[in-house]
């Protein structure tokens, strides 16, 4: 019996996509999206393209954050850039007025032995900086002013999504390993919020880039004298809203007159260039 193609493209599941125009990576995100047994809805062949780009993005901006030279600790301890930074009382990190956003994200990439913070501000660091990718510092400075970076602390345009459906996660989803019976005296250690990568890697800011037997290692090292818990990974599911991020940057580029992708059909197949 023919498989039902599982990705919906302005409500036609029968509509193919060219995957020519995919990275590798791209390309095993849409496969594993359309051979899935949940239906995965797009308006549009354009705001499925976003999506795979900005997870390229996230994937390439896990292993740059990565090298970047920042460093792990919990928010008592964090650190920040004071050029475009001022540290607040619980840890976080507020954007100086006058500040552009853009280059305050940016410089953590590149001035990162300025920066200490844990792994869940790593991840949203991490989203910012894709998203900037995507729409350039202009669309990003008009639409995050007023950053904060606090644990998943969310400007109101950086919508995230969580479920819990695990099977389902794909490269540069969000997943997250718990350790029930960490050490009380490193609650940083309850665990690890890691984004997913291919080749059965994760990226976990305070771990590394590592496969999931070596992250469960490192918080099973930091569990109470006793415990019969081990770490695990968890069947929390974390993605950003990819398709309201898509309906930013349109509505941004509408405004602007960039931005726009050209979109033909010829038969079933959806070419996007």
């Amino acid at each position: 019996m023919r498989r039902a193609i599982m990705i919906s493209i302005a409500g036609n599941s029968e509509a193919a996509f060219d995957d020519s125009v995919l990275s590798h990576m791209e390309r095993n995100v849409y496969r594993r999206k359309k051979n899935s047994s949940v239906l995965y809805s797009y308006e549009s062949a354009d705001e499925l393209l976003f999506e795979l780009r900005m997870r390229s993005r996230i994937i390439e901006e896990s292993r740059a954050l990565d090298q970047s030279g920042v460093t792990f600790a919990g928010f008592r301890d964090s650190r920040c850039n004071e050029d475009y930074w001022e540290r607040d009382d619980l840890g976080g990190f507020r954007l100086i007025s006058g500040k552009s956003p853009s280059e305050a994200i940016s410089d953590i990439f590149t001035n990162g032995q300025f920066y200490t913070f844990e792994c869940a501000t790593a991840v949203t660091i991490i989203l910012y900086k894709s998203i900037l990718d995507m729409m350039g510092a202009e669309k990003f400075d008009s639409l995050f002013s007023n950053l904060i970076l606090y644990d998943w602390h969310q400007h109101r345009n950086l919508r995230i999504k969580t479920e819990r459906s695990r099977s389902e996660a794909v490269a540069a989803d969000i997943v997250y390993f718990e350790n029930p019976d960490f050490l009380p005296s490193a609650p940083w250690w309850r665990g690890e919020n890691a984004i997913k990568l291919e080749g059965g890697l994760y990226y976990g800011h305070g771990a590394g880039i590592q496969t999931e037997d070596t992250i469960i290692g490192v918080l099973n090292r930091t569990r109470t004298p006793g415990s019969t818990t081990p770490a695990f990974l968890s069947d929390r599911l974390t993605r950003p809203d990819f398709a309201y991020l898509y309906k930013l940057q349109t509505d941004a580029g509408s405004r602007g007159g960039r931005g726009r992708r050209i979109v033909a059909k010829i038969g079933s197949i959806v070419y996007v260039s």
